[in-house]
């Protein structure tokens, strides 16, 4: 069986035109957003509706930093429940997965206040 690649649904039509692979696209894209940040231009943004954004208003840029931080909150809750969890039910004595534990604790909660506000 062949191996398979994630492509998300905005790297496939870009790497088709370019050539690229969706690798070198999402790392061409990556780079792109360090520029943008870099000298202060507006956000590069991609959504299903309209693909990819310069310069998209208000409204749009908050839709995307929600559903981007929704994304992280899933992924990050997965990490404490899949990683953290077992690792402090088989060593609940142990002094760095108390610490982890409650810094993570911390940021899950700050993220779910931002994501649900």
């Amino acid at each position: 069986m062949g191996r398979r690649t994630a492509v998300t649904p905005s790297l496939p039509r870009p790497a088709r035109a370019s050539d690229l692979s969706p690798s070198q696209v999402r790392a061409g894209l990556a780079c792109l957003r360090d520029i943008i940040a870099a000298n202060g231009w507006p956000p590069l943004i991609w959504t299903r509706a309209d693909g990819y954004q310069l310069g998209a208003g208000p409204a749009a840029l908050q839709a995307y930093e929600r559903a981007a931080l929704t994304k992280k909150l899933t992924e990050f809750r997965r990490f404490i429940t899949g990683t953290v969890a077992p690792h402090a039910a088989a060593h609940p004595g142990d002094k760095w997965v108390k610490h982890i534990i409650a810094q993570l604790n911390s940021i899950e909660s700050t993220l779910d206040l931002v994501v649900s506000s």
